[in-house]
């Protein structure tokens, strides 16, 4: 039988998600758990590859085993034997055509930053930090040329091993809450068909340059139209970064939201 997990991490302990020989990724995490709780080896596949220091709110895997357990045993047992900085969220059999990848027809991640005076201290490793003010115009203009169907080579990782720097994002919505002390919270959430390496790193890299003023809203369109990362603003830091999970066609009847989505500011 095939199953997909839901899965939900704070990513600052771990090398990012994808299997490495040191076994500090959260993909290693997930699969020594569940090889404990079925007491058989289990390799997962995931609906996005997530960097060092990267959160997940709701990450998609499946699986193929013959062991035969009941939806919310593989919750409780695999949780089991999971750090605390990593929970299965649900658990769903779903058919051998799904995939956890190949059938999602688009991914959402949110990036949280706290513009303040001060760098965070309780929110450390959970939220971006700058000092200067930011310009919420300014950056909305930039993100307007941004939304479509773009070469995105200019924010693509060196490393990046996707077929093609062509992608769609669907939408890129910025959103401030005032704190206090002068200090503000940034949210700005993307979704798009899929995502290079880097590639929203990058992006809030060149978003804040424009909303601290150091260049104009224009200017990332001719980013966009260099294809050349040189051309670009250096990679942003990790820290605020969270992958919402995928999206998937309704039929599959797939959890849309996990309970972490409330809490994110």
């Amino acid at each position: 039988m095939r199953v997909a997990l839901g899965i939900s991490y704070n990513g600052s302990a771990y090398q990012g998600w994808q299997s490495q020989l040191s076994g500090q990724t959260v993909q290693d995490q997930l699969e020594r758990a569940l090889g404990q709780f079925a007491t058989r080896p289990i390799t997962t596949l995931c609906a996005g590859r997530t960097d060092a220091g990267v959160h997940g709110l709701m990450q998609v895997v499946h699986f193929d085993t013959d062991v035969q357990r009941e939806a919310a045993s593989w919750v409780r047992g695999t949780n089991r034997f999971l750090p605390p900085d990593i929970a299965v969220q649900w658990a769903q059999p779903v058919p051998d055509a799904f995939h956890a990848r190949a059938s999602a027809i688009a991914r959402r991640y949110s990036y949280v930053l706290l513009e303040s005076p001060v760098r965070p201290s309780v929110e450390a490793g959970r939220v971006g930090w700058v000092f200067r003010t930011l310009d919420g115009g300014a950056m909305r203009q930039a993100a307007q040329r941004l939304l479509g169907e773009h070469d995105f080579t200019s924010f693509r990782a060196s490393s990046c091993q996707a077929k093609s720097p062509v992608k769609t994002l669907y939408r890129l919505d910025i959103h401030q809450r005032s704190g206090g002390l002068g200090s503000s919270y940034w949210r700005f959430d993307f979704e798009a068909n899929a995502f290079l390496h880097h590639m929203i790193r990058n992006l809030m890299g060149c978003l804040l340059a424009v909303g601290q003023g150091a260049q104009p809203a224009d200017w990332v369109g001719s980013v966009l139209a260099a294809r050349d990362r040189d051309a670009a603003a250096p990679t942003f830091s990790p820290d605020g970064l969270y992958f919402l999970g995928p999206v998937y066609e309704g039929h599959w009847g797939l959890p849309t939201r996990a309970p972490a989505y409330d809490w994110l500011p």
